[in-house]
């Protein structure tokens, strides 16, 4: 179990996890088996004594909401990666392989498969192996829990952890490959000399890249056929009386194998079990929207306030605004006109790349009163809500712009709405058509729609922008219609000082992180997202 403690609220550790009382016993839920192991031995040692696991043991310590929240954001900006990575490259290439491994030591999880006993001092700079390696066991139970609730986010989820362990299993030395199948009960049985000398012809026909030298240095397991079905439709091993005989740098297919039966099992069993946890009112927020989160930049900082002029937002939106928000600014300027999911996305965008309170009621009022809404009507029925949107009024909460993912899973479109993400919420007929009368290439356009027919949204806006920037990579993970902007922004040459004055609140929260100093939650989760449904009533149709 993990016990929860909020030091400033709770005076008792709240148990809410992995735990479920019935019956006056607690039985725990998130263990591939009904039966609690009980650890007779060092945790530290057994537990962490190697880099990667196939999480079959629970967490048993006490962590804080701080930290919970914390190794659930770090974790899912790795699964995000690994997710992205997986569409801009091919998996396990060279490519691939870099970037993701750059990305797991930049967020700290564990990637050396050598522990000495410097490495599990906590007295080092930085965070120890043995830290990592708690953080990778914690925060994959944590994202157990947001991601078991429906069968999408649960087919997410697995294909995303599976091609992490891909990727760090075949990253291990031999060595540690075989004392990781140790360790995890996996004794597939290696054949004996004799009978790798009698097999020798068919061991080197079914085996791709193989000789004679090679059949005899390398190690082949003898493993029933029904456990590597993969490697038998690919014919990449020898078949014979019922056995796959899989040389071994094929055995991470049966490793996966038995990693995706565990971790679909367990999610079942968590979904059925999480009503116990939502109870909880401090944990049911946070892990209802994790499964959407933002994870990126915060934009609600307005360090490049004013820079932007009314003058200059219609050229802004044809070369720097992603597609969801030239969509809103044509509509705008057509209809002179938005209703209030529209406005919402809109304006806080518009707030996010620096436009200032009086700007922004200056140019809502001035498109407004050119259609059917008068100036006295609007300073009565819509002016609120902008001064609202500024935390100039009621809660005085200064909201944060959407993320992609805010504006992809909620609120979506209906008739005459002009909000959403246009590569989630559009016809593709409708957005071929779209995206041709912006003169994108026929072959740019096919490749947007391949990336919308596989569900990959973002995905299609970050080659949108690459196709209007006329650049090969946009060498960065979109998230954020802000962040478009801003990358827009500093590729064209008038964004430099933006980017510069917007990152900086971020980079003092990584240091203050580095250093051991406490790091509040930001504003991208559970908090703002009750800010965001209190601004909501604040947008009212006419």
């Amino acid at each position: 179990m993990v016990i929860l403690k909020d030091m400033k609220t709770f005076k008792k550790p709240l148990r809410v996890i992995y735990c479920l009382r019935r019956r006056s016993q607690l039985k725990a839920i998130m263990q591939f088996t009904r039966r609690r192991r009980k650890l007779t031995v060092d945790p530290q040692n057994e537990l962490y004594g190697h880099c990667l696991q196939l999480y079959g043991q629970p967490p048993l310590e006490n962590i804080s909401l701080s930290e919970f929240e914390t190794f659930a954001v770090e974790r899912l900006k790795l699964l995000k990666t690994v997710e992205n990575l997986g569409v801009s490259f091919v998996k396990m290439s060279e490519q691939y392989s870099k970037k993701l491994h750059a990305e797991i030591s930049g967020l700290n999880f564990p990637y050396r498969p050598e522990v000495d006993e410097s490495s599990l001092s906590k007295c080092q700079a930085g965070p120890s192996e043995y830290e990592k390696r708690r953080k990778d066991h914690i925060s994959h139970f944590i994202l157990r829990l947001a991601y078991c609730q429906t069968e999408d986010l649960r087919r997410w989820f697995i294909q995303q952890e599976m091609d992490l362990f891909r990727h760090r299993f075949a990253d291990l030395p031999p060595k540690y490959k075989t004392e990781f199948l140790h360790r995890n009960n996996l004794k597939y049985d290696t054949i004996s000399l004799e009978e790798k000398n009698n097999l020798r012809d068919q061991l080197i026909n079914s085996s791709y890249g193989f000789s004679g030298t090679t059949v005899v240095e390398q190690d082949f397991y003898k493993v029933p056929f029904q456990d590597a079905l993969d490697l038998v439709r690919t014919r990449k091993v020898f078949l014979q009386g019922g056995y796959a005989y899989i040389p071994h740098q094929e055995i991470v297919a049966i490793v996966l194998n038995d990693f995706r039966t565990r971790l679909s099992k367990a999610l079942a069993l968590t979904a059925r079990s999480l009503p116990a946890v939502q109870s909880d009112e401090r944990l049911q927020p946070l892990l209802n929207h994790l499964s959407h989160a933002y994870v990126g930049q915060d934009y609600s900082i307005q360090k490049n306030i004013g820079k932007v002029s009314l003058e200059q937002i219609d050229a802004l939106s044809a070369k720097s605004f992603p597609l969801c928000m030239r969509q809103l600014h044509k509509a705008l300027r057509d209809n002179h006109h938005l209703r209030h999911g529209g406005r919402m996305q809109y304006g806080l965008f518009l707030k996010g790349i620096g436009l200032t309170l009086e700007q922004a009621l200056q140019f809502w009022r001035s498109e407004f009163i050119r259609g059917k809404v008068d100036a006295d009507k609007f300073d009565k029925a819509y002016a609120y809500s902008i001064r609202h949107m500024f935390g100039k009024e009621g809660k005085r909460t200064d909201y944060t712009p959407y993320s992609c993912m805010k504006v992809i899973l909620s609120n979506p479109p209906s008739q005459g709405d002009y909000h959403g993400c246009p590569f989630r919420h559009s016809d593709p007929e409708l957005l071929k058509q779209k995206l041709q009368s912006y003169k994108l290439s026929p072959s740019g356009i096919i490749q947007i729609l391949d990336l919308v027919k596989g569900m990959h949204y973002q995905l299609a806006c970050q080659k949108y922008f690459e196709l209007t920037h006329n650049i090969e990579d946009a060498g960065f993970s979109l998230n954020h219609p802000n962040q478009y902007f801003m990358e827009s922004q500093k590729l064209l040459g008038g964004g430099k000082e933006i980017k510069k004055e917007v990152e900086m609140p971020q980079k003092v929260q990584e240091n203050a992180a580095a250093n051991g100093a406490s790091v509040q939650p930001q504003p991208n989760t559970t908090q703002a997202m009750e800010e965001m449904g209190d601004l909501d009533s604040y947008f009212l149709d006419e």
